[in-house]
């Protein structure tokens, strides 16, 4: 599933318009993606959670060429899936 596909299953699930639907997707992303850069923890009960994760810097290789190379340190977006959606995928 995209965003287009969320926005129309939310359009239709609650009978409002895409316009509509794609507003509240829209702000639902834009404070988890604020919440992130202020490097706060967003936590779903029973589907996951995202966290910021910060890694240092290390020396790497160059796959083709084998040199080493520095890598500076970094911080990524980390999405960890909780139990219950775990489980129901795994069924």
């Amino acid at each position: 599933m995209n965003k287009s596909e969320l926005i129309e299953a939310l359009a239709v699930k609650k009978n409002i318009s895409f316009k509509k639907a794609e507003e509240i997707i829209n702000t639902i992303f834009d404070s988890m993606a604020t919440a992130m850069l202020a490097d706060e923890r967003i936590e779903i009960r029973g589907f996951g959670s995202f966290v910021v994760k910060e890694y240092k810097a290390y020396t790497g290789r160059n796959p083709k060429t084998g040199e080493a190379i520095a890598v500076s340190p970094k911080k990524l977006p980390f999405f960890k899936v909780g139990k219950e959606l775990k489980e129901r995928v795994a069924e």
